[in-house]
């Protein structure tokens, strides 16, 4: 069994951050994207069932698009005060 090494694994993870830093990778969490589309996809599924016609239904899918972005802005800008 091998011993962990804290110190190399320091060293691999400086590497790993210069080298993306140096080819300018973005380090960014995936996640965001997951959460956005789940947030979508809650949204479409109750403006969907709320329609009371097709037009409707079009007009809350647009809505489904569209509000997460102003709830994670409204969620930055109150975190930010």
């Amino acid at each position: 069994m091998n011993d962990f090494d804290s110190s190399k694994l320091k060293k691999k993870i400086k590497k790993k951050i210069k080298k993306n830093i140096i080819n300018n990778k973005n380090f960014t969490v995936k996640t965001r994207d997951s959460i956005y589309f789940v947030g979508a996809i809650g949204a479409a599924i109750y403006y969907l069932s709320t329609a009371t016609d097709f037009w409707m239904g079009v007009l809350g899918l647009l809505k489904a698009v569209v509000w997460p972005a102003f709830l994670v802005y409204a969620a930055l800008k109150g975190l930010s005060s």
